[in-house]
């Protein structure tokens, strides 16, 4: 009897401490696929040990009464339910770490497929023994033989535990914290039940394996089931209190469009929107077409392809979009936040109603737009425009105005939430291809804010793209008075460039003639010189300049190509290093000022790019010297600092000494 009893007291045990895990919840489960799977699967390993508990309990009964008349043929039978329950459990078991592994993403097929091929033969085994007595057989005294066979399907049962608690142990390994704690806990079952079945072989009349599933129980119990739970917990009560604030919240399996809604408030629940479904995209479609503003309808029809939600998630890990809904026969403003979740396989959907905020907002915009008065804007600004943005600073909020005179008659078309972000949004659109990189520099807060601390305003000149047509825009920025918000002024002025060019194209094309350099065809010592006298004179008058710097560059071994390839190869080796510098500066004039001496004056967008341009150029000037290719130009820039530079030659003497600086450089590489 004291067999049985450890039986009987894993049973009793068993089912207190399981007694959560025994449950079967059909119904309010909000956890992904796999966790599911998971206790499933060790549900049913807790009812395979059950099963071999009582079978092994009344094994040992009947085993005490076996030289009872008619009970010989119920302990024979209870002995082929052991085993096969003994295998069960083991089977059971392995399908469970196999389940709670592959929730992490690991890769355990081959475990997963040994073990059934050892279920399977082991049973095919249990069934021949009844003709071929190489497992267990009885004597005449009904006395149980342990045999040969016994050892070999023991010894496969144990050579499996071994394998699980080798690769659960790796897992663990790559793993910290609490996780790794309960990767440790499964793998010291599979340990604890490896070496109770050593023990059971030794001695097969005393319950060593039952002793080792109830341990093994208890082990994942403590460690495993009850940390899950509290993790479980803890996520609930995080996604909960996220959810108050939200009307409902979707988790979305990306592939297949299964999703599950979290939660959900009052006013939504009177939409009558699914809780539940199989393909999210096509059933949120419908419901985009059944209950948007008639007037957002195609808006939000459109959102809900996967491929659009996958290219709106590209490079980030959110975005949202807003549009409105009918609920009661009332539009109401919602606004809709996608986000990535952390496994990559699914996304989160939330959903607020956003009316009151609208209401707040749109209330606001009134009383900025009576606030704002019409004399700051015209104080500040010295021409007209066709369009004034009054963006905020602190938010980046606007509001845009549309003038012909700016002395009054203002009207107001569009007002928005972020200036900075939409500009960025609209860029690719609307501004030419060759624009769009310096306009988007431009167009940045922090540039513009940096750049107004030691200057009134800064403009950019670029191309629109209207009706297929490019047309010359310029755009002024500068602070109002009290330095609260940004005044960005758009003003045509694609007549005044053309006319400007024609003019300069007639006046010019003598002078341009006279200060060319015949060998290059860019311009030459006398025009730099020109150019020179121009931006000093402008400079000793007080000027409020536009930011400028100057590039020096000289073309390295001209003398050496002279001296061994002969003065055409020299000729030709000038020509490339003029090409790559205008190529390189497209947006400024090129100035060769001695036999292989280069000066550019670069202003505008090539200012604002000027230390990408830098790199590209010395970049170019390393890899040429390390192919023994050419050009190889050393390279050096000076830019103007009003506060300090009076002389042009100064800034033009800084330039020179940082390419002698590069020169040296570019000697020492081999």
């Amino acid at each position: 009897m004291v067999y049985s009893s450890v039986g009987f007291l894993a049973i009793i045990l068993n089912f207190i401490i399981n007694r959560d895990a025994f449950r079967i919840k059909t119904k309010g489960d909000e956890r992904d696929a796999a966790s599911l799977r998971v206790d499933k699967r060790y549900r049913f390993f807790l009812i395979a040990a059950t099963c071999y508990y009582f079978t092994d309990a009344a094994w040992g009964i009947l085993y005490n009464l076996n030289d009872a008349r008619g009970v010989f043929p119920f302990l024979y039978s209870a002995t082929v339910f052991y085993f096969i329950f003994m295998l069960l459990t083991m089977l059971t078991w392995v399908h469970y770490v196999v389940a709670y592994l592959d929730k992490r993403g690991a890769k355990s097929k081959v475990l997963y497929y040994s073990v059934w091929a050892m279920f399977f033969i082991g049973i095919a085994a249990l069934m021949a023994n009844r003709f071929f007595h190489f497992i267990f057989s009885f004597n005449e005294n009904h006395e149980y033989v342990e045999e040969q066979g016994r050892f070999v399907i023991f010894g496969f049962q144990i050579l499996l535990y071994m394998v699980t608690t080798i690769y659960t142990m790796y897992i663990a390994g790559k793993n910290t914290g609490k996780e790794r704690e309960r990767y440790l806990a499964v793998g010291l079952t599979s340990l604890v039940l490896e070496a109770f079945q050593l023990l059971q072989i030794q001695e097969p009349f005393f319950p060593f394996y039952a002793m080792g599933l109830l341990i093994g129980t208890c082990v994942i119990h403590s460690f495993v089931e009850v940390g899950e739970k509290k993790k479980k917990e803890t996520y609930d009560n995080i996604a909960k209190s996220m959810a108050e604030g939200y009307e409902a919240i979707y988790y979305i399996d990306i592939e297949s469009g299964e999703y599950r809604e979290f939660s959900k408030s009052e006013t939504y629940a009177s939409m009558n929107v699914p809780m539940k479904g199989k393909d999210f995209y096509a059933e949120t479609r419908e419901n985009a077409l059944r209950y948007a503003h008639p007037d957002d309808k195609e808006f939000a029809e459109k959102l809900y392809y996967k491929e659009t939600i996958l290219k709106n998630l590209e490079g980030r890990n959110s975005f949202f979009y807003k549009y409105r809904i009918m609920v009661g026969g009332e539009a109401k403003h919602f606004r809709f936040t996608v986000m990535r979740v952390f496994d990559g396989k699914h996304i989160v959907l939330s959903v607020k109603d956003i009316s009151d905020e609208v209401t707040a907002e749109t209330m606001h915009l009134e009383n900025q737009k009576r606030s704002i008065t019409f004399s700051r804007i015209a104080e500040s600004l010295a021409s007209n425009y066709d369009v004034i943005y009054y963006v905020s600073v602190s938010d980046s909020s606007y509001v845009a105005y549309h003038t012909n005179n700016i002395y009054g008659q203002l009207e107001i078309r569009q007002s928005g939430d972020d200036f900075f972000t939409e500009s960025e949004g609209n860029i690719p659109i609307v501004v030419h291809r060759s624009d769009r990189e310096q306009v988007t520099e431009f167009v940045n807060k922090e540039y513009l804010i940096k750049a107004l601390e030691s200057r009134k305003e800064c403009h950019i000149d670029y191309r629109l793209i209207v009706n297929g047509r490019a047309k010359y825009t310029r755009m002024t920025v500068r602070k109002t008075s009290d330095g609260t918000h940004l005044l960005v002024g758009v003003e045509d002025i694609d007549a005044d460039v053309k006319k400007e060019k024609q003019v300069l194209k007639q006046l010019n094309t003598e002078k341009a003639l006279a200060r060319r350099d015949e060998l290059t065809g860019v311009k030459n010592k006398t025009a730099y010189i020109e150019l020179e006298k121009s931006v000093q004179s402008n400079i000793d008058n007080g000027m409020d300049y536009l930011p400028f710097a100057i590039v020096v560059c000289d073309a390295n071994d001209l003398k050496k190509i002279n001296d061994t390839e002969g003065h055409a190869a020299g000729a030709e080796y000038i020509r490339s290093s003029a090409k790559l510098l205008s190529d390189t500066f497209a947006n400024s004039p090129v100035f060769r000022v001695g036999g292989d001496e280069f000066v550019v004056f670069i202003s505008g967008d090539d200012y604002i790019n000027r230390s990408r341009l830098m790199e590209k150029l010395r970049n170019i000037a390393v890899e040429n010297q390390k192919k023994k290719a050419r050009p190889v130009l050393a390279s050096g820039i000076a830019e103007y600092i009003p506060a300090s530079d009076s002389l042009v030659s100064d800034i033009f003497d800084r330039a020179d000494k940082e390419m002698y600086e590069n020169k040296q450089r570019l000697k020492n590489i081999s």
